[in-house]
């Protein structure tokens, strides 16, 4: 109550208060079963982690949850530091949300993780009329929407119903559904299922359906040390797991197992997953002037479909931010791009 008549010590003890409580120790991640996401399992199961976490005298606990929606949810909740999402979704959930996210991590983008499946048809132009089981407004949808362009169609063509990706191999598997859209593993065992078959996949917009970590700006921001040790843990299982080594094929059996298939399914799965096994690798990505073509892209489609909040007047209504350039209102800016700790892993410095 003291500070009640002197005003401006009580804004500058907030702001002091925030500040402190921004820094802190303890971090969780939390990240859903994904081709290109499953070295965060082998993160916690190897060790390497600990390792960074110890490096930078933090603690990091990496959790897995089996519904990516929810992951999502939780984060904007404020209930985790970080959380794996493809960058479309970054921005229509937390990024919308209000949430101010930094891409910390680009690690790769679907080179035909991603597809649209038809039961008994064959042809992109069958799925004509059909309901269309996905996670709605994910980047499945927009795969979707993207596909249906390429044959002169819409989503007034088709009936989306919007189904769990913990639900979707089942509903599928009940012979009522004949048309979904989804990722990877979910894609090879759908695709296992007789006369199935894949009639549109994101290798067909290569580079459109980015992958990574995203963490909260704020707490990067008062936390350096979050974003070196996650960046280092990354990019050290990265070189651990590329290649035909016999201790690179270990490392990537364990994440096969932890993705409930084997090394040779894993390995098929990443045969369709453009990794970005090297930070220099990542960073032509991030610092490249098509990502803001990208992005744009992205913004559009999800104005489109009213991704961007209830009365928003325009795609450009939240602010990307980009090595190359910024998309969207300068002040309004609530999804980044940062350069500066895969900059750092390819320096060396971390």
């Amino acid at each position: 109550m003291k500070f009640q008549t002197k005003k401006v010590p009580a804004l500058l003890f907030a702001l002091l208060a925030s500040s402190q409580t921004l820094a802190q120790d303890d971090f969780k991640v939390c990240w859903s079963i994904y081709a290109g996401w499953m070295p965060w399992a082998y993160a916690n199961q190897s060790g390497i982690i600990d390792k960074w976490a110890d490096k930078y005298d933090i603690n990091i606990e990496v959790v897995q949850i089996n519904d990516y929606v929810e992951s999502m949810n939780q984060y904007t909740a404020g209930q985790f530091d970080a959380c794996t999402m493809a960058q479309m979704d970054a921005l229509t959930i937390p990024a919308v949300g209000g949430v101010d996210s930094t891409v910390l991590i680009a690690g790769d983008y679907s080179d035909g993780n991603d597809a649209i499946i038809l039961m008994n048809k064959d042809e992109l132009s069958d799925i004509k009329g059909q309901d269309v089981n996905l996670v709605e407004y994910s980047v499945s949808h927009y795969l979707l929407a993207r596909g249906l362009e390429t044959v002169g169609m819409s989503e007034r063509d088709v009936q989306v119903v919007n189904t769990s990706d913990a639900d979707l191999v089942s509903v599928f598997g009940s012979g009522d559904v004949t048309a979904t859209v989804t990722w990877n593993p979910l894609v090879s065992e759908i695709l296992s299922m007789p006369k199935t078959h894949s009639v549109f996949d994101s290798s067909m917009i290569p580079g459109e359906i980015i992958d990574g970590l995203i963490v909260n700006t704020e707490t990067l921001k008062a936390n350096p040390a979050l974003g070196k040790a996650l960046t280092g843990a990354w990019f050290e299982i990265m070189a651990e797991m590329s290649g035909d080594s016999d201790s690179a094929k270990e490392v990537r059996t364990l994440m096969a197992e932890a993705a409930e298939t084997d090394l040779a399914g894993y390995d098929a799965q990443l045969a369709k997953t453009h990794m970005y096994y090297t930070p220099a690798a990542a960073l032509e990505l991030v610092n490249s002037p098509k990502l803001v073509d990208t992005m744009t892209h992205v913004a559009e489609f999800s104005f489109e479909h009213g991704l961007l909040g209830e009365g928003a007047p325009s795609a450009d209504i939240v602010g990307i931010e980009m090595p190359a350039g910024i998309y969207g209102d300068p002040n309004n800016i609530k999804l980044r791009f940062d350069n500066t700790y895969m900059q750092m892993a390819a320096d060396g410095q971390l």
